[in-house]
């Protein structure tokens, strides 16, 4: 059976229906286009349908295979009536099954919107009045609704964007009813948070809760070194309602944490995880779950960076899908160090699948895991799939809890100021950090040995089984990342200092990394 069929002969649905039927497929979504009896303010006697067959079936095909390889559905059909029809006969049908409905009912959108925008099909219309006229297909909607009025005081501000006709006025509108919610406002919030506001989105929230520090200036380019101490949240507010006054702006200065996700999820269309803390997104995928609501997920090391989008709605893999283990804590920016345009780049993709996302345009990530290298500009486009004993998106909406701080701790962080002063000569300190680090701060209140992390073998660790450890780095990030390895490898006396030499030097936790 071909994918996608001209057909001269009235359709039996229910025939083609039956041959999309699969033993795997739990779900099934069908779109029927009838033929109406009015268009555009005139009535329609009947209409007349062309093609020019070769190009039409050819790129039929191709829109029906990218919507089973994009989706992951089990299998899809189109067929186009051509010749002459009358009023309430069926022009064109699209079916899909899929595993999940949610794949099924987003994979027949696709195919008919890709259908009606890139198949050479025309239609001529046989108005009452005996005149004809010939129409492209890619208008057989016919007109839309009244629609409100764009706002008018952006000055020309859409102008750009609207001239795309994959966007128009009515893409424009549905920016204007979009709600976003933005969740860190740093390296990757600020680009993200200036393109979402630029290209009118009509409401944005901004989840953040810390202040401005002068060595976020390189890579958060929303903020002014005049506002160096001030709440991010309330001075990115201030920005983008200088930029488009027409988009409402929500400050939420505090962290999302489980208490409040749920809530704020509800409140938006789409949420942007801008955030360097993975145990946030965590918390993000699970309260995604819980709400039916799609998360676009970036983050970045150094001079690379991944984008993954998770729409629970169609059933793609979510989080724990792709990280099935525990996370292992990577650095953040603040101690693996980064360009600025790293984070940049990163948070203008995020914009950009935000708004394909909200405007249902094609190319959207859907299972799909996107890694870039900016300095080599390598890119990996990696297919994610979907985890039958997943501990997260196997559940109900209703069975999943979010997570709260601690649930993610496997009992592995330790601060050698708590531990029994008897006991504290039985565990050999390790600083991991770099021998610039060292040099630039020597570790001076403990005996310990030194071990960079980039020379550290997990192939042939140089520890002992059964000798208890502390590992100890800057902050405490890269430590506990070792230790999760080593505890993963058997070692299991393997500890990470709370806070690394921030906390030794200062006899307290400086905070988060």
């Amino acid at each position: 059976m071909n994918r996608f069929e001209l057909s001269a002969e009235p359709l039996d649905t229910g025939k083609l229906k039956n041959g999309l039927r699969h033993a795997r497929a739990g779900g099934f979504a069908s779109f029927e286009g009838w033929v109406r009896n009015h268009n555009e303010g005139r009535d329609v006697g009947r209409l007349e349908y062309e093609a020019f067959a070769a190009v039409a079936e050819k790129e039929g095909t191709r829109i029906v295979t990218e919507a089973i390889e994009r989706f992951g559905v089990t299998a899809a059909h189109c067929v186009h009536r051509v010749g002459d029809l009358r009023i309430g006969d069926l022009a064109v049908w699209v079916g899909v099954s899929a595993e999940h409905r949610g794949e099924a009912f987003v994979a027949c959108r696709y195919i008919i919107d890709q259908i009606k925008a890139r198949v050479p099909i025309w239609k001529k219309e046989h108005y009452s009045d005996g005149v004809t006229g010939w129409v492209n297909c890619e208008r057989v909607s016919g007109p839309e609704p009244p629609q409100p009025a764009l706002p008018a005081t952006t000055d020309g501000l859409y102008v750009r964007q609207i001239a795309l006709k994959e966007v128009g006025e009515n893409g424009q509108r549905l920016l204007s009813e979009a709600r976003v919610l933005v969740v860190g406002a740093g390296g990757l919030g600020s680009p993200a948070l200036m393109y979402l506001a630029a290209a009118g989105v009509g409401h944005i929230g901004i989840c953040e809760g810390d202040t401005l520090e002068a060595s976020n200036l390189h890579r958060q380019v929303l903020y002014r070194r005049s506002q160096v101490g001030q709440s991010k949240a309330h001075i990115a507010a201030q920005q983008l309602r200088e930029l488009n006054p027409d988009t409402e702006i929500t400050v939420i200065d505090v962290s999302l944490d489980a208490d409040n996700a749920e809530s704020l999820f509800n409140q938006h269309d789409l949420v942007l995880d801008c955030s360097d803390n993975l145990k946030l997104k965590f918390l993000l995928n699970a309260a995604a779950l819980r709400t039916s609501t799609p998360v676009v997920f970036a983050s970045v090391y150094q001079y690379e960076g991944q984008l993954h989008v998770f729409d629970p709605r169609t059933g793609a893999p979510c989080l724990r899908c792709v990280w099935p283990r525990e996370p292992n804590v990577a650095p953040t920016c603040n101690e693996a160090g980064v360009l600025g345009p790293v984070p940049g780049v990163f948070g203008s993709l995020q914009a950009m699948e935000a708004l394909k996302q909200l405007l249902s345009l094609p190319g959207r990530l859907s299972g799909e895991l996107l890694m870039l290298d900016l300095l080599s500009f390598r890119s990996t486009k990696i297919s994610a799939s979907r985890l039958a004993d997943c501990e997260i998106c196997s559940r109900t909406p209703d069975q999943i809890e979010l997570p709260r701080p601690g649930e993610f701790e496997i009992a592995l962080d330790m601060d050698l100021a708590e531990v029994d002063p008897g006991l504290r000569n039985d565990y050999v300190v390790i600083d991991i950090r770099e021998q610039d680090e060292v040099s630039a701060r020597p570790l001076t209140t403990l005996p310990h040995r030194h071990i960079a992390m980039s020379t550290f073998s997990l192939d042939a660790p140089p520890i002992e089984p059964d000798q208890p450890y502390l590992l100890c780095c800057a902050s405490g990030t890269r430590s506990r990342s070792l230790a999760i390895e080593l505890r993963q490898r058997g070692f299991a006396h393997v500890y990470s200092q709370t806070g690394g030499v921030d906390h030794l030097d200062h006899g307290h936790s400086r905070g988060g990394d």
